[in-house]
């Protein structure tokens, strides 16, 4: 677990000046610094670099940052901070249902900045604290969510990106429902919380590669009209 004024915060923002400013101020109160200037470089920093942090402007040159903080979602709860121009409410409120943490208007006063990153920061270590494990098992069925890779009876199970993001989130939330509300949003995106069938697809499939029947499922069971609880406890591994 970090503490206060330790971590890595990655930087989006197409503005060299803007990378600047937060490169010092960051670096001065004891964090680590990753820069991006574009949502491609940003995506892949999130997945290789593994941030504490990431500060999210939304005008990025290649994509909308809108997509940049799907694309995070799909497969990572790190806290995201937008910081933009954009100061509409209609701005802010879809940034915040899209899965941002907090959101912050340019210009902004670089302490109120700080208070913002060391408050998701707590946030994230409590939620840390509560559910530390990332490897989960199941009567033969092993989930390394930190190596991304499932077996069954030591067989690999290969699973697509949704599939495993469904997983991966169940997983987070082991024993308890989650609703389908919940997880359309977060891995499909505020726009697919109806798109209840995708959702069916992705957790037949499920059941079908990790040996649970789907009559009688004992595994990843369905709480009907509300959503989904997987039946797997955390451990240490091997």
């Amino acid at each position: 677990m970090k503490s206060e004024g330790s971590g890595r915060i990655l930087i989006v923002d197409d503005e060299q000046q803007i990378r600047r400013f937060l490169r010092i101020s960051l670096a001065s109160q004891g964090y680590a610094v990753l820069e991006a200037e574009n949502g491609e470089q940003a995506l892949a920093m999130v997945y290789t670099q593994a941030p504490d942090v990431v500060l999210l402007d939304l005008g990025l040159p290649d994509m909308d940052g809108h997509e940049v903080l799907q694309g995070i979602r799909e497969h990572s709860t790190v806290p995201v901070i937008v910081v933009s121009v954009r100061d509409r409410e209609e701005e802010k409120v879809f940034s915040l249902d899209n899965g941002a943490n907090d959101y912050v208007t340019k210009p902004f006063g670089i302490q109120e900045l700080l208070a913002r990153i060391r408050a998701v920061l707590r946030l994230a270590q409590k939620v840390r604290g509560e559910q530390t494990s990332s490897y989960y098992v199941s009567q033969g069925l092993a989930i390394d969510l930190e190596l991304r890779r499932v077996t069954l009876q030591q067989d690999d199970v290969h699973l697509t990106r949704k599939e495993f993001a469904v997983l991966a989130r169940l997983c987070r939330y082991a024993g308890r429902v989650v609703t389908q509300t919940q997880l359309l949003k977060e891995i499909w995106g505020p726009t697919h919380v109806d798109d209840t069938h995708y959702l069916r697809i992705v957790i037949s499939r499920l059941r079908q590669k990790l040996g649970d029947d789907p009559q009688t499922p004992t595994l990843l069971q369905t709480e009907a009209g509300v959503g989904y609880r997987l039946l797997v406890e955390a451990a240490l591994r091997p």
